[in-house]
């Protein structure tokens, strides 16, 4: 019997530390769970501008701009163009009405430096560059930048309300204060969605 007492007293420490450690681990477990840290949603913003024909062009297409945690992605694609390099570059007035596209007023430059190359100071932050049209009048051009935001409270980097315009000819990036591109060709305003 005595020895049955010692194996029943043993079972039961046994038995009590393992529920224990169990616990222990449980309790672990959910505290970790409790104070791991969500990773934060990304802040997202979107616009666009839907380019019209301006000077009897008949050149249509799309700039499509979105910023996720202040990074903003834009992508042109533009139609009807002839073949060869077409000036793209933001304006300062976010107005298309006038049939020449003059109403846009001149380039978007807050920070009043001289025209010039993107990415190569000095420049516009208006200074998209050139469109390189193919034999189908089919032309794209992207950017990627911080210097721009949607939609922001800084009238210094917010694209929005202004206007994107299309210039017949080639950006020269040197000729101040415009790059001696030429006639508008197409406009559109620069809308938040």
């Amino acid at each position: 019997m005595g020895n049955y007492n010692l194996y029943l007293v043993i079972f039961i420490v046994l038995f009590g530390f393992t529920a224990c450690q169990q616990k222990k681990e449980e309790t672990t477990v959910k505290t970790d769970t409790e104070t791991a840290k969500p990773t934060p949603p990304k802040k997202m913003a979107s616009a666009v501008a839907t380019i019209s024909a301006k000077n009897d062009s008949g050149i249509s297409g799309t700039v499509t701009f979105t910023e996720i945690d202040g990074k903003v992605s834009m992508i042109a694609a533009i139609s009807g163009l002839t073949e060869g390099n077409h000036a793209i570059h933001i304006h300062a007035v976010g107005d298309c009405s006038s049939d020449d596209g003059k109403s846009a007023g001149g380039h978007w430059n807050p920070t009043n430096v001289n025209h010039g190359v993107w990415g190569t100071d000095p420049f516009h932050k208006g200074d998209i560059g050139n469109l390189v049209a193919n034999a189908d009048g089919q032309a794209a051009i992207s950017r990627d930048t911080d210097l721009w935001c949607i939609g922001c409270s800084d009238e210094n980097n917010d694209i929005v309300g202004k206007a994107i315009i299309i210039h017949e000819g080639p950006d020269d990036f040197s000729t101040q204060p415009a790059g001696a591109a030429g006639p508008r060709i197409g406009c559109g305003e620069i809308v938040k969605q």
